[in-house]
């Protein structure tokens, strides 16, 4: 069930788990750093707070459905679900390995609580409409919401923005959708290699409510996160400008930060990443 950690708990395990994704990463020697990172505030905002779920009945006719689009950003979900109590932490360890749960893309026969499988990239939002026009069909619009996270290159795809007009359309109000604005793909910056903007103003012209926000400030995204479920009148997207590699300078600062969408840090490198975040740990509990 959602919590009611303090901005400053759930600031301390956002940090826990940016520690946990460096780690783990480190040992698979595989994976992506940049996305999973920046998105560790909206990750641990959603299972600590906002979420109706419930780890020991993953399956809960009632949870919110919560659909990763760009399954490659996984190592969060990963590493938030295992902190929420849905598997030990000590399963981390085996990530990306042969045989293990948690596999490079998540998928919905190895792990509980996953309502898709995700790897090709633009077919969330589509998967998103059809959970929750299919909560309007069977009554049960009000008892679950439907959250939606896409990365902002996914939306080179022409599928999502098919899903983009659908939603609009059908005024799907208990659906939103959580943007990663974090202008990097993996080819580089999102405006050099096929530009969005406007997103905003895109995603208004299809009739949704929407809201820009910083994703890596915990307060501003519990107080959207809690209002986009009070809406009621349109489907909501919430743009959410992250830090590509948050937490860890030397890949915030890195005029290349896009190269970090798909690689780990070397032993070297996890090393002074974890020293940067235990340092900003000590910092929060300060605060």
């Amino acid at each position: 069930m959602a919590s009611h950690y303090s901005i400053e708990e759930l600031e301390k395990k956002a940090n826990e788990i940016r520690q946990d994704i460096i780690t783990m990463l480190v040992k698979a020697k595989s994976g992506h750093s940049a996305g999973p990172l920046g998105m560790a505030d909206i990750f641990t905002a959603l299972y600590f707070r906002v979420l109706k779920h419930d780890p020991k009945n993953p399956l809960w006719k009632e949870r919110d459905r919560l659909i990763l689009s760009n399954g490659h950003i996984c190592p969060v979900r990963y590493v938030a679900m295992a902190h929420a109590g849905y598997y030990s932490k000590e399963l981390l360890g085996t990530f990306r390995q042969i045989g293990s749960l948690l596999e490079g893309h998540p998928s919905i026969k190895k792990i509980p609580a996953l309502e898709t499988s995700s790897g090709p990239l633009g077919e969330g939002l589509s998967q998103a409409c059809g959970f929750a026009m299919a909560s309007r069909m069977d009554g049960t619009q009000n008892a679950h919401h439907v959250w939606c996270i896409t990365s902002d290159g996914e939306h080179d795809e022409g599928m999502t923005w098919e899903a983009a007009m659908f939603a609009g359309k059908n005024r799907l109000t208990n659906l939103t959708l959580i943007i990663d604005r974090n202008n990097i793909q993996i080819d580089g910056y999102t405006e050099d290699i096929m530009p969005l903007e406007p997103l905003r103003e895109k995603y208004e012209s299809f009739g949704w409510h929407v809201e820009d926000i910083n994703g890596n400030d915990m307060a501003q995204i519990i107080t959207t996160l809690e209002e986009a479920k009070a809406t009621g009148e349109k489907p909501v997207c919430i743009i959410a400008h992250t830090m590509p590699g948050k937490g860890v300078e030397f890949m915030e600062k890195d005029p290349k930060r896009f190269e970090w969408h798909g690689i780990t840090p070397n032993e070297e490198q996890g090393k002074e990443a974890l020293r940067e975040l235990r340092t900003l740990e000590g910092k929060i509990e300060e605060a």
